[in-house]
């Protein structure tokens, strides 16, 4: 177990600002980043759930847009499956209600009922930067109730 205010202490790490609310069932997360790139199109999102090592930290930059949401219950309920801990996303998600319930943190902006759509647009495995932080895939985040943050290294 791990308390991000401890680990900032002790540790040179990026703080995101505060920008997330935790619509999923786990209040704290970690692990290794994978990104992906996109805007109101969620297919390369879906790809990285499907496919990257479990216990991988999902971080997706949607560009802010809560027009639509990215992700609901069914992609939460894959995320699940596959022992993701946590995604966190620069978007909006719908099914709040259901995404409470499962075993994984999901940090979005806000929520948002319309569906996004199906082009496969974006990239995966770039560096993001959004809140403040460079997110660069390989490097660990470390969420909980106090924020996010990120450091090169594993710390716990």
């Amino acid at each position: 177990m791990f308390q991000t205010a401890d680990l900032c202490d002790a540790h040179d790490v990026q703080v995101c600002a505060p920008l997330f609310r935790n619509f999923g069932g786990r209040a704290s997360f970690s692990g290794p980043i994978a990104t992906v790139q996109l805007y109101e199109d969620n297919v390369l999102y879906l790809e990285a759930l499907e496919s990257v090592p479990a216990g991988t930290v999902i971080v997706v930059d949607g560009g802010g847009s809560t027009r639509v949401a990215i992700m609901g219950d069914r992609l939460g309920k894959i995320a699940t499956t596959r022992g993701i801990p946590g995604v966190i996303l620069n978007a909006a998600v719908r099914d709040t209600v259901e995404l409470s319930k499962l075993d994984v943190g999901v940090l979005a902006l806000a929520p948002c009922p319309k569906k996004s759509f199906k082009r496969g647009e974006g990239t995966r495995d770039s560096i993001l930067g959004f809140g403040g932080v460079i997110w660069r895939p390989g490097e660990y985040v470390y969420a909980d109730e106090d924020g996010v943050i990120v450091s090169q290294d594993k710390l716990v």
